[in-house]
């Protein structure tokens, strides 16, 4: 198992991903982009940022001055990551659907809304997104049809990324996770 991507690695991955899309249309279109910025449901009329963690060694494909992505460093022992996870981990969150530069969206945003799931043997799966949301995304709600070349993709991705200890072990943290808290993950590939 690889102790880290380089920038060469993630940069294929992201052109592979260039190649394929859930469904034939942009979906944020579906939903008016509801996860690149909503509105705060306490408080309406206000936004409220989304972001996410960028995957170990992917921030160096990034420029950091580049203003469509907010960036904060936090340490990764202040949060709950697994223990392979030292030093800075990076938050990103993104100016909004307008500002994005999708060619550079994180792989997370890319391959919403699978994510990959190990089962209790260390089989990697790709899952629909069970994790909790602040926005309703037709593709999960609806269980939209996703396009098949976009779920083989992300799942031959998947398997290059847990080729790094560090993404591994936060897969197998996440699985386990849905599995103790009863979140049955419907399983989109490989077809069961």
């Amino acid at each position: 198992m690889r102790s880290g991507l380089d920038a060469q690695t993630y940069r294929q991955i992201y052109e592979r991903l260039d190649k394929v899309s859930p469904v034939p249309s942009d979906c944020g279109l579906l939903c008016g982009s509801a996860c690149c910025l909503i509105s705060a449901p306490e408080e309406k009329g206000t936004e409220e940022e989304l972001g996410m963690y960028l995957l170990p060694g992917e921030d160096a494909i990034h420029d950091k001055e580049d203003p469509w992505l907010s960036w904060q460093a936090d340490n990764a022992a202040d949060y709950d990551f697994p223990a392979s996870f030292q030093g800075i981990v990076w938050f990103v969150s993104c100016a909004g659907a307008k500002h994005c530069n999708r060619s550079m969206r994180p792989i997370q945003c890319r391959t919403f809304p699978l994510a990959p799931h190990l089962t209790r043997m260390g089989k990697l799966v790709m899952i629909l997104h069970t994790d909790p949301l602040p926005y309703a995304c037709p593709l999960i709600t609806e269980r939209m049809k996703l396009n098949e070349d976009f779920v083989r993709e992300t799942y031959e991705v998947w398997k290059i990324l847990i080729g790094d200890k560090r993404i591994r072990d936060l897969v197998r943290k996440d699985s386990r996770a849905r599995r103790k808290e009863g979140r049955h993950p419907l399983q989109i590939w490989p077809p069961a």
